[in-house]
């Protein structure tokens, strides 16, 4: 009987009954959705820094153009690499436009990224035209990472696309080489448009034997390729999702393969900008600058699709090799005759 119980005992069952009745009562308010929710606080874990949007190439489907010429100065840079660091960032890939037409400031941040902030990861991505042996051979202990993009294998198909001028292929090889020999790990993007999409790359990519090879549906990004207006028109070059889907099914032998359709590519990445801003891909403006607001206030102010970027292999094996890094396989470099 409860005239009998003592008193401890009662609180502890008053306390049992307060707690069925928070558990059992319906919330104040209904539950948003995940996709409607964002946490308090997001951490960068790897960002995309384009630094300039200047290029030597013009790809008729590129979706971050040379609108600007602006670049900030490499104090600015460094500055906003360390707030990052301190915000948890863990890998950075500098992109453009071409990050090599700035091979003196990109060879500093290289070195920076690592030396002091003991970044897991510095990677870099180019379209290949101007990477030198010489620039491996100084960077190579501060580049985890070296993204060359390719698009075919046929050379009329990259001059087509603007990417190329008839030696594309062979500087790819000659970079891969470079690759292996300074123990940079290789990886290869290729943007697959109307134009190479019934291409079968499976030998080429054999041969240079990627850690990596990321293959992008065309994208077309509202303000920057989405109609004749832009400086380029994307338009023309979109496939279709199964397309997209047929080309990565012809290379699903290739264990290296990273396919990435519209759906997990628009809005997973996080993008710095040319000003230092974060980039917004739902169409919102970008953000302040972090140098002005700081990481944080600069994330709320823009939409990064976190869950689709790790379910895209946003997180993976990133940081270079303590020794030979396996490819895809194949036949090595020197096999097929350039």
């Amino acid at each position: 009987m409860l005239s009998d119980a003592s008193p401890s005992a009662l609180l502890l069952l008053l306390l049992l009954l307060v707690a069925a009745l928070y558990l059992l009562a319906p919330p104040l308010h209904p539950p948003f959705p995940r996709s409607a929710t964002r946490p308090l606080t997001q951490v960068p874990i790897s960002v995309n820094y384009h630094f300039t949007r200047r290029c030597n190439k013009s790809c008729g489907f590129c979706f971050h153009t040379a609108t600007t010429s602006h670049i900030e100065p490499l104090p600015n840079q460094k500055e906003a690499l360390r707030l990052l660091a301190a915000a948890g960032m863990r890998k950075i890939n500098f992109a453009g436009g071409e990050p090599f037409l700035y091979p003196k400031p990109l060879g500093a941040m290289l070195a920076f990224c690592k030396r002091e902030l003991a970044l897991e990861s510095v990677s870099i991505v180019t379209n290949g035209s101007l990477v030198r042996e010489a620039f491996l051979r100084e960077h190579a202990e501060d580049l985890d990472i070296l993204a060359v993009s390719c698009d075919s294998f046929h050379e009329e198909t990259n001059v087509a696309i603007g990417r190329g001028e008839g030696d594309q292929v062979a500087q790819l090889y000659r970079i891969a080489g470079w690759c292996r020999k300074y123990g940079v790990l290789f990886k290869l993007n290729t943007v697959v448009n109307r134009l190479n999409v019934r291409e079968d790359m499976n030998a080429h990519v054999a041969a240079l034997k990627p850690f990596r090879w990321k293959c992008f549906q065309v994208l077309i990004v509202q303000g920057e390729n989405d109609s004749a207006e832009r400086l380029r028109d994307g338009n023309k070059f979109t496939i279709s999702d199964g397309e997209f889907d047929e080309f990565c099914e012809r290379h699903r032998g290739q264990a290296c393969l990273v396919p990435e359709p519209n759906r997990l590519m628009a809005k997973s990445y996080l993008i710095l900008d040319e000003y230092l801003r974060f980039l917004d891909r739902t169409g919102k403006q970008p953000s302040r600058s972090i140098l002005e607001v700081g990481v944080q206030r600069a994330l709320e102010s823009v939409y990064w699709d976190e869950e689709s970027f790790l379910e895209r292999g946003g997180l993976y094996d990133w940081a270079r090799p303590e020794g030979e890094k396996g490819g895809c396989g194949g036949a090595s470099v020197e096999e097929l005759d350039w």
